[in-house]
């Protein structure tokens, strides 16, 4: 019973103590000191992984990031399915897959853990301890019996600590913290921007080399024809060896032309697959391009002038509040660092209690302590400058990426526009070559054309309708350029 009452009082001890840190804090202001207990307000979009949201299970990433392929069939990529899906669809995909974006989200829980690491600092410590030692005592006396005895011993104890003064070391370090957990928001807006971007441009690229073996398979057939018809014409004795030559020639220039867009969509389309981490058996198709004719109803169109837009960088980029977030981190670095050797006051109480031989007793004490550094060679001082320079060094950083973002803009931006013209101006081109392509045919039924002159008016057919693609889509990539130039713009418009 003595035993059980004995540590029925040390736990209570260590429970009243838990309370007294709390009561002293009231009397210095703890709201004003105790930063927020709820996490810092994030903008970076939690539900790109909301599982409700999912992609269909095929294009999902291995679940297991540390797999590795072990079996050819795993590898082998001629034979894969094939699947065409959206831009919209490709940007959710990688918002999903993505390990660079998914490593991201893991470095903004890391920095939420190391919030509520500091934030700890702000409680109070207690531990506990207890042993039980059981001792053989064995009597050799000169005459008479040897006993063995057994003595047993108990003792326990509970200690109790809290940090009442710092000289605001705590305080900083949790200003630092949280300006980590806004930090590691921030980058996971920036690399969500960044992979928007490379996720378009990517597919852009898919679209590209699709147009281009769709333009040259056509090249491709009518080469073949017109060899055929001077094959035909040769015969008849109406053609010579040598059309058929320059007709061999051509058709064989054109099928390498095919050969070489086709391997590069093989590349974009692995390229974009590694990007979007999709199985490697799954081949992606992109959407076709808009046709010409109705490219000017169906773009999409940037109203803005390149000073509105640059003005909206300067709001919206998320790289120039990182770096006025790193200042901030190391001016409360700076502050810790110097806090450490100020003044530190803490409370301390401990209960130890012991019993020995039926013979129990128990022990008190509390009070508090004070410590303070009075010489450490300079060594805080010089942690305290390295971060007073970090600060100045992301001010320096701070005002070079105001001026690469403003040079991002007016480089995407007049980009835009002279893609804008070239699409005007390609089109022109493609209906004067197919005009000239129909004159072409009418003159070769008339007899006073060639099937050469065919030839050339579809090969010059097929250059404008590659230049309208090249200049469609470099309309496209510019605008998600500019898009990503000024950040998170499908947002603020």
């Amino acid at each position: 019973m003595g035993y059980m009452n004995s540590l029925f009082r040390l736990t209570l001890l260590g429970g009243v103590f838990s309370l007294v840190p709390v009561q002293a804090l009231a009397q210095v202001s703890i709201s004003e000191i105790i930063p927020d207990t709820g996490q810092a307000e994030s903008t970076a979009n939690d539900d790109l992984l909301n599982e409700s949201d999912l992609p269909p299970t095929d294009l999902l990433a291995d679940p297991n990031p540390l797999s590795v392929p072990t079996l050819e069939t795993e590898i082998f990529l001629q034979d894969g399915d094939e699947r065409t899906i959206s831009l919209d669809e490709a940007i959710e995909l990688a918002y999903f897959n993505n390990q660079d974006l998914q490593a991201a989200f893991l470095e903004l829980e890391q920095a939420k853990a190391s919030l509520a690491e500091a934030r700890a600092a702000f409680s109070p410590v207690a531990t506990t301890s207890a042993d039980l030692t059981a001792q053989e005592a064995n009597s050799n006396a000169l005459f008479g019996n040897n006993d063995d005895e057994i003595d047993t011993s108990l003792n326990a104890s509970v200690q109790a600590s809290y940090d009442l003064f710092t000289s605001g070391q705590r305080i900083a370090i949790v200003r630092a913290a949280k300006q980590q957990v806004r930090l590691s928001e921030l980058e996971v807006d920036r690399r969500r921007e960044e992979l928007r971007l490379a996720t378009t441009t990517l597919y852009y690229d898919l679209q590209d080399s699709g147009e281009q073996i769709r333009i040259n398979q056509a090249f491709v057939e009518e080469a073949d024809r017109n060899r055929r018809d001077n094959v035909l014409r040769q015969e008849a004795g109406v053609g010579t060896t040598f059309d058929v030559l320059r007709a061999d020639v051509q058709l064989a220039n054109a099928q390498q032309n095919l050969i070489q867009a086709q391997a590069q969509q093989r590349i974009a389309r692995r390229d974009l697959a590694r990007l979007l981490n999709l199985p490697s058996d799954l081949n992606v198709n992109a959407t076709p391009v808009t046709a010409p004719d109705n490219w000017e109803s169906t773009y999409e169109r940037w109203e803005l002038t390149v000073e509105d837009s640059i003005l909206l960088a300067f709001q919206g980029r998320v790289e120039l509040e990182q770096q006025l977030a790193q200042r901030e981190i190391s001016i409360q670095q700076a502050r810790a660092a110097l806090a450490a050797n100020g003044p530190q006051v803490s409370l301390f109480a401990n209960y130890s209690w012991s019993d020995l031989l039926d013979d129990s007793s128990d022990t008190y004490n509390f009070g508090t302590q004070f410590n303070m550094v009075l010489l450490d060679g300079g060594a805080a001082r010089a942690r305290s400058r390295q971060q007073e320079l970090s600060a100045d060094i992301a001010e320096e950083r701070f005002s070079e990426q105001l001026d690469q973002v403003r040079f991002e803009v007016e480089q995407a931006y007049f980009t835009l526009r002279a893609n804008e013209e070239n699409v005007r101006t390609a089109r022109t081109a493609i209906t004067q070559a197919d005009t000239a392509l129909e004159l072409a045919n009418l003159r070769l039924d008339a007899g006073v054309g060639t099937q050469l002159d065919v030839l050339e008016a579809q090969s010059e057919l097929t250059q404008a309708e590659g230049n309208w693609v090249s200049a469609a889509l470099g309309y496209n990539r510019a605008l998600a350029s500019l898009q990503r130039a000024v950040s998170n713009l499908r947002s603020t418009l």
